[in-house]
């Protein structure tokens, strides 16, 4: 399982996700989920990944190799005209990548199970923040719903959902999504530290703030202990049942 987390806010874009894809006794495995494709000037894309560990990295590689391969003419995440069509590319490659390895009848949500967070701006356009689902269809962010979560999300869900505004800065997004993340972490163990945390500025065309966060990183600390001893505190001030 994971967690990642998508937010659209008037400065531009947050992602962070976390770094786990298994958990038990004695197996913890640490991979990357949020992946970028940059051209300055022009365009910023990252996608997130979650679900089957097979299906989301061959996405990614195929998505990654076709914007290498000079002889092949078909559309690249550097060519697309619009985030859009970025979108729809993404998913057409889902669906190829599940078609060319599901057995005859195997469905897309079953054991090939994969969904994606995609955000960034290309040139011409306002920045946009799409997630993507196992059949390859998707939905875009609105004001209505301007974050996407994938993964592990219930437990770091309601914090999103009272603390969020748009004119938030993003100082005050990636401590919003610290706090998500760390409900996350401390009631299910199949999400885990490191944490990538990336900044997309509006109109930039470049990436921003990219960070790992680990388990010693002070700011993550203290927010941490800060949340958890806020929590207690507003527990104690509430009145008890009356008897």
């Amino acid at each position: 399982m994971t967690y990642c987390v998508g937010l659209q806010i008037d400065r531009g874009l947050v992602f962070m996700s976390d770094t786990r894809t298994n958990a038990g006794m004695d197996s913890i495995s640490t991979y990357r989920k949020m992946h970028v494709w940059e051209l300055p000037g022009d365009r910023v894309i990252v996608l997130m990944t979650a679900g089957n560990l097979a299906t989301t990295q061959a996405v990614v590689s195929l998505l990654d190799e076709r914007t290498k391969a000079v002889a092949d003419r078909r559309a690249t995440l550097l060519e697309t005209p619009s985030m859009y069509q970025t979108a729809r590319l993404v998913g057409d490659t889902v669906k190829e990548v599940i078609a060319s390895s599901a057995p005859e009848g195997e469905r897309a949500d079953a054991y090939f199970n994969a969904s994606f967070v995609l955000g960034g701006q290309i040139r011409g356009s306002q920045p946009r923040l799409f997630m993507i689902y196992p059949e390859g269809n998707f939905i875009e962010a609105t004001d209505d719903t301007p974050f996407f979560q994938i993964g592990e999300t219930k437990y770091g869900k309601p914090i999103i959902i009272r603390a969020y505004d748009r004119a938030m800065t993003f100082a005050e997004s990636v401590k919003l999504m610290l706090v998500s993340f760390d409900s996350t972490l401390k009631s299910n163990l199949s999400v885990g530290l490191p944490l990538d945390l990336m900044f997309y500025e509006k109109d930039s065309f470049k990436v921003g703030l990219r960070k790992r966060i680990g388990q010693d990183d002070p700011y993550y600390r203290t927010i941490s202990e800060g949340w958890s001893d806020a929590l207690k505190a507003a527990f104690q001030q509430l009145p008890d049942y009356p008897e």
